[in-house]
């Protein structure tokens, strides 16, 4: 099955992109629906939602750094950009979400595994 670190050209990975970014505009709206204003998506305190949709930045981290290209976007998701950064401080999850270097690595063997396993090389 492909994804966007199994495919290499900017052309393959322009769908992948297309799809993240209405994604992302989904949860924009999600994220402005469920918070009702408040800084997370359930309130004023992290919950269920934030846990699972913050378990991902890590990895946006990485798409970000690999492929030079912002996938949260001020400009098309404020409230996701700044509820980001409010989840990476918050004292319960400050130093969980794994440093993007180490990610970095952790991607590139996953892209050798599997394109190997998909037959590119």
């Amino acid at each position: 099955m492909q994804s966007i670190i199994t495919v290499e050209g900017e052309d393959e990975r322009k769908p992948y992109f297309e799809v993240l970014e209405e994604v992302v505009e989904n949860m924009e709206e999600a994220f402005e629906k469920c918070s009702k204003g408040k800084a997370f998506f359930g309130g004023d305190r992290i919950g269920y939602l934030d846990i699972a949709f913050g378990s991902f930045l890590g990895w946006l981290s990485v798409i970000e750094y690999e492929y030079e290209r912002k996938v949260l976007v001020e400009e098309k998701a404020p409230n996701l950009v700044n509820w980001a950064e409010r989840f990476a401080s918050d004292p319960a999850v400050k130093g969980l979400i794994p440093e993007t270097g180490r990610l970095v690595k952790l991607s590139k063997a996953l892209q050798i595994k599997w394109r190997a396993a998909i037959g590119k090389k």
